[in-house]
């Protein structure tokens, strides 16, 4: 793991450059405006497109992932070298400027070890974020029963969600575990071609449409890649998310607790969640699925609060220091203005995980959230998450889950 705390960036460049983004500092400045970036899988080429933009000194990166955008404002320049620090997940961006147009270095993933990093070239412009060389032969707007890995051992199935307007294509997969988040790209000719980079996901898929199969591959960065095929299936479904995840047999409540990130320790058993509905969220700093389930639940806290809602969130971090993990979680629920209480559980080991949790069968998957009534009993485990990538999928579930939360909280408490 990299040395440096994932809470202070600010210091870490100060102590890099030694300045602050003066222009007399900076004899190189990079343009303003559109740019597309190339990552370097091994030789794939997977792209995504940002703005840069500089008011009164201070510099601003915005990414573009279908409808997702994601602000980036830790950006420190010294010369002809240029940082820039995403704002959720440990991983940077290390460059050199030849000229005002062109930024070439390596995206560092801390997360992944310290010697993980991706070669990347940056021009200015409005290029495409995929170059087209022939007309669509086929609209993949629909749902694809879709597997990964076909035919091996720890293959897996997913669900394929895909828009196409003319040659532009949007969408996602969604797994039992969760989503691949906004997935953006084109169909080219017979060919497929999709990427997202949000600062922990690094995914390039492609396919060629034969009849009515996609037959392709998928890169998550540099360390794994896997074939997939798919076909267009719109009653295709996966296994219920409320039915992958239960109570260990001997066990009617959830009990534990665990360390604040403020200090203290936090249980369920704590009289401020006494005849409280209450949400337990199983997550991790580091995990992009749960950023999306987070911001629904904080949304949904805010909003519920008054009526007898609470949240508990037990995150399971990537880092052995614990030091570094409580910082990363602060980092995470500053950020994000989280409202709700955060817990320290340990290291985001699923075995790790399973015993710090011994009231569930397992752990499947990070997020997984936990539904208890006013009575302390369990009534629903939700395992994995779909996101605003999945569009209509995500309208769905937010919806059905605030019906759901409105029933309970409409329950009487029962009598002490």
């Amino acid at each position: 793991m990299a040395p440096r705390s994932l809470l202070f960036p600010l210091v870490a460049a100060l102590a890099w450059c030694g300045c602050t983004t003066g222009v007399a500092d900076h004899p190189t400045l990079p343009r303003t405006g559109p740019w597309r970036m190339a990552l370097d899988l091994n030789g794939q080429e997977l792209p995504f497109l940002f703005d840069l933009h500089r008011d009164s000194g201070a510099w601003r990166l915005v990414v573009h992932n279908g409808e997702e955008r994601i602000a980036v404002d830790d950006i420190v320049l010294m010369g002809d070298s240029i940082r820039v620090r995403m704002p959720l997940f440990d991983s940077e961006f290390r460059g050199h400027l030849p000229n005002d147009s062109t930024i070439t270095g390596h995206w560092h993933n801390h997360l992944k070890g310290p010697d993980y990093r991706i070669a990347f070239v940056a021009r200015a412009g409005g290029a495409d974020r995929f170059t087209r060389t022939a007309k669509p032969t086929g609209d993949l707007s629909g749902q694809w029963r879709t597997r990964f890995s076909p035919g091996a051992p720890d293959g897996y199935d997913a669900l394929g969600l895909f828009v196409q307007q003319h040659e532009r294509l949007t969408g996602t997969f969604g797994t039992e575990t969760g989503d691949y988040r906004f997935l953006e790209g084109v169909m080219d000719g017979d060919s497929l071609k999709l990427s997202c980079f949000d600062g922990s996901h690094a995914f390039l898929f492609k396919a060629l449409l034969r009849h009515d199969s996609l037959l392709g591959r998928y890169w998550s960065g540099t360390h794994w890649q896997e074939p997939w095929v798919a076909v267009r299936d719109p009653a295709f479904r996966l296994r219920d998310p409320d039915s992958l995840t239960f109570l260990k047999e001997g066990h009617a409540m959830v009990d534990f607790r665990f360390p604040s990130i403020d200090g203290g320790n936090v249980s369920p058993k704590d009289p401020r969640f006494a005849g409280k509905v209450l949400m337990v969220q199983v997550m991790g700093s580091w995990c992009p699925n749960c950023v999306d389930e987070t911001r629904l639940l904080d949304e949904l806290y805010g909003k519920y609060r008054s009526n007898g809602l609470e949240v508990i969130a037990i995150a399971f971090e990537k880092y052995e220091d614990e030091a570094r993990s409580l910082a990363a979680l602060r980092h995470f629920r500053d950020r994000l203005q989280v409202k709700y209480p955060i817990v320290y559980a340990g290291n985001a080991n699923k075995e790790v995980a399973s015993a710090k949790l011994p009231f569930l069968d397992h752990v499947m998957s990070y997020p997984t959230c936990i539904f208890i009534d006013r009575g302390g009993r369990v009534r629903r485990i939700r395992t994995g998450f779909y996101g605003p990538g999945t569009g209509e999928h995500y309208t769905h579930y937010k919806r059905n889950l605030e019906r759901f939360l409105q029933d309970l909280l409409a329950e009487e408490a029962p009598a002490l």
